[in-house]
């Protein structure tokens, strides 16, 4: 079974976990370094990414979780998480850990009062799939090996390069676990062969 580490500084880390549960996979809250220990992913939620920086180096996690995002296994973003593995941030400019090939404009879709609800451009296993944005970022760039999953109005919404994914939107609200499941999926073959 894949044991998935979701951040628990700051942001909707509760709502990842009965996600999660759902899809029956064992979580896991990061709240310290020694929470990093034995797991096969990791989750960065959504939130506040300035809040969440600042909650990653009072708890002393920057070194390990550099060093997980370093090693190649299953890392999914979303929101804030996505900023957060981007490779740079605007609107303002802010530091991120450069894990995926990406840019990204803090808020570009507006305030809390402009959060929506959305169907998004995909096609199959994730056709049909709604995003809720929540003062959602939004993706300018997209590098050459970056693979776009999901688009809203032509904008890339979900991306992976690899076993690094990351989503503008909230996939673990709502009662549609397809991206969550596709994404475990992955996690657990990677996991799989890397104990051969």
């Amino acid at each position: 079974m894949v044991t998935v580490g979701v951040l628990a500084v700051q942001g909707d880390f509760a709502a990842h976990r009965r996600a999660l549960a759902r899809l029956g996979a064992a979580s896991v809250a990061v709240r310290t370094p020694a929470d990093f220990a034995g797991l096969d992913a990791l989750v960065l939620p959504g939130g506040e990414s300035t809040a969440m920086l600042h909650g990653i180096a009072r708890d002393g996690l920057e070194a390990p979780l550099r060093a997980f995002l370093g090693a190649g296994r299953p890392v999914l973003g979303t929101c804030a998480g996505a900023i957060l593995l981007a490779r740079r941030v605007t609107n303002p400019p802010q530091r991120s850990f450069d894990a995926l090939d990406i840019d990204v404009e803090r808020n570009a879709y507006g305030t809390q009062i402009d959060s929506f609800q959305a169907p998004l451009d995909a096609a199959a296993p994730l056709a049909g799939l709604r995003g809720v944005f929540i003062r959602a970022p939004r993706i300018g760039r997209v590098g050459p090996a970056v693979e776009v999953l999901a688009r809203h109005r032509g904008d890339p919404v979900l991306v992976r390069d690899g076993a690094v994914w990351a989503a503008t939107f909230h996939p673990e609200l709502g009662d549609d676990d397809r991206l969550l499941a596709l994404w475990l999926g992955g996690a657990g073959a990677l996991t799989a062969a890397a104990a051969r």
